[in-house]
């Protein structure tokens, strides 16, 4: 009696080399996408000055503590329909125009500048071209940058039919 040897297959035909090659090539792919998502949706990089940036809170609320001393508060409409914006501002001080700085928190590209003229008795209003949707933080000042002399801050959620208030707190 003879022994027959066992038949074994070609190693294409067999299961553990497809198995190891799959978890490799899984791993490439998986690395690909990772690779091509981080460089779509990069986030940048930490400011450079970071450390003057965090001196300058000290700037931003005696900002708003001005404001407050100013007795100033604003109360903004935004239509989601028309793209008006309409910014009634309470207070001792009435420039002849206001910037609204419109922050978006995650993403820096979206962020906007817009420029209200007064219209009358504290009203201001500009419009915009896109509506606002999402949460967004408001920045609003007599001067455009760094070196106003008060500020009013908000948050909100759009699209609102009420009204937003901005105050000086942070």
């Amino acid at each position: 009696m003879s022994a027959e040897p066992e038949f074994i297959p070609p190693w294409y035909k067999q299961f553990w080399p497809w198995f190891l090659i799959s978890l490799l090539a899984s791993s490439v792919i998986f690395s690909i996408v990772y690779l091509i998502l981080s460089i779509h949706f990069y986030d940048g990089t930490v400011e450079q000055d970071y450390y003057k940036q965090g001196l300058a809170i000290n700037k931003q609320l005696a900002k708003q503590e001005h404001a407050r001393e100013l007795g100033l508060e604003a109360v903004m409409h935004a239509d989601p329909l028309t793209g008006d914006i309409v910014v009634d501002l309470q207070g001792d001080r009435r420039p002849a125009r206001l910037f609204l700085k419109l922050i978006f928190p995650t993403e820096s590209s979206r962020d906007r500048s817009l420029i209200l003229e007064h219209v009358r008795n504290g009203r201001y209003v500009t419009m915009i071209d896109t509506p606002l949707n999402y949460r967004w933080y408001l920045h609003l000042q007599p001067t455009q940058g760094q070196d106003a002399e008060w500020r009013l801050t908000g948050e909100a959620h759009f699209p609102t039919d009420g009204g937003i208030t901005l105050s000086p707190g942070i």
